[in-house]
């Protein structure tokens, strides 16, 4: 399975984005990841504006991502709203400082920088090696760098995936994603593969940067969404609230079945010790007297005056 993880779309969708995704189910991706991108303060309710299906390819599931770009150290994202409402959140760092902010402390799924042009900072093994240790990923857009006139931003692309494969040694933790807003910007699966072994990944961190990778970077994104840091996964039991109400229902007449039982056995248990202690009574409620009770009756009767 093949995954494309960037595919920008505007709010609502549009006719290009509806072509891009067929055509992209047709080059053989079967995952594709429409990305919303957000930038500045949020709003006081985060919504989710992106279409959830794409009329005319229901062979290719459709996810919905918000890039954020992050440009204020001390602004509050509020990552947890934007994980409530999208599949997959992803950061765009435009400092070193931030950098180090998603590396270490703020809870995405992915780290998308810009190749396509020169980075103002170095990528260092140590700061890549805590993203990597967190379970974060790093990803590459190729579309921007397609092109007759894009000489430059190819360049860059190259020097910079370079950078990262060093500091993450060997490629660990690199996903590529095509970032086309058009046809004009896809290529197959093994076109991308190809590409990046130019790069410098070998052939199997590129098969994995667009199969196995993306696929763990969208069940961790899952999983973090419904699950407790990642250990309990948090699953509907599929029993509707009518038949939960039923089972309540009949649980307490069970208990009150049961105490009823219960007054009724000791009842009958009363009864019985009365019959067992007044069967010894003859008629009119007289109890009889033993032989031996008879005569010492007579002996106390004869010794009296």
């Amino acid at each position: 399975m093949f995954y494309d993880l960037h595919v920008p779309c505007p709010a609502g969708g549009s006719v290009e984005i509806n072509r891009t995704v067929a055509f992209l189910g047709e080059l053989g991706y079967n995952t594709v990841v429409l990305s919303h991108t957000l930038t500045g303060k949020l709003p006081g309710q985060v919504v989710n504006p992106l279409p959830s299906t794409i009329p005319g390819v229901p062979h290719v599931r459709i996810l919905r991502r918000c890039t954020l770009i992050i440009d204020d150290p001390s602004q509050n994202h509020r990552l947890a709203a934007l994980t409530a409402a999208y599949d997959i959140v992803a950061l765009r760092p435009t400092t070193e400082k931030l950098l180090l902010q998603a590396c270490t402390a703020l809870d995405c799924d992915l780290i998308s920088l810009d190749f396509s042009q020169r980075l103002p900072y170095f990528l260092k093994h140590k700061l890549v090696g805590t993203a990597l240790q967190r379970g974060l990923c790093f990803e590459v857009g190729y579309s921007g760098t397609l092109g007759a006139g894009a000489a430059a931003a190819r360049a860059n692309l190259i020097q910079n995936t370079q950078a990262l494969i060093r500091a993450t040694r060997n490629g660990r933790g690199i996903v590529i994603s095509s970032e086309a807003r058009s046809v004009v910007g896809c290529r197959a699966p093994h076109d991308v593969i190809n590409m990046a072994v130019q790069w410098g990944l070998s052939t199997e961190k590129a098969m994995d940067a667009v199969s196995g990778l993306a696929r763990t970077v969208v069940v961790q994104a899952g999983m973090r969404r419904t699950s407790f840091k990642g250990v309990v996964d948090v699953v509907a039991d599929g029993v509707t609230e009518e038949e939960k109400a039923e089972k309540k229902r009949k649980a307490e007449e069970a208990l009150k079945g049961g105490g009823k039982k219960q007054k009724q056995t000791q009842g009958q248990g009363q009864g019985k010790g009365q019959v067992k202690g007044g069967q010894n009574a003859g008629p009119g409620g007289v109890q009889k007297m033993s032989k031996k009770e008879r005569k010492a009756a007579a002996a106390a009767a004869r010794s009296g005056p």
